[in-house]
């Protein structure tokens, strides 16, 4: 079966794609949720919690707002610990 006639199907029968990849298709599109199937397709993988995948990303933006005072709020904002917070902070140096 070829991926225009997979593509037709899922289309007329959205409701039918299997949980929870019909999230993906309909806001990543098909031709994302098919290359991943194509590539992993049948493996037992690990897939990261957003708060992982983004990790970096939030300890730059804490490092960033912090000024030297406000441990405690920019660990809160972020989700930290104040002890997390100070490891990010040391590390940085």
């Amino acid at each position: 079966m070829n991926k225009t006639t997979i593509i037709k199907a899922a289309q007329r029968h959205p409701e039918s794609v299997l949980h929870p990849f019909d999230a993906l298709v309909g806001t990543e599109g098909f031709d994302t949720i098919y290359t991943l199937c194509e590539i992993v397709g049948g493996a037992t993988i690990y897939i990261p919690s957003t708060r992982k995948i983004f990790a970096q990303c939030l300890e730059k933006e804490a490092l960033r707002e912090f000024n030297g005072y406000n441990h405690e709020a920019v660990a809160r904002k972020y989700g930290f610990s104040d002890r997390h917070l100070r490891r990010i902070i040391k590390d940085a140096m």
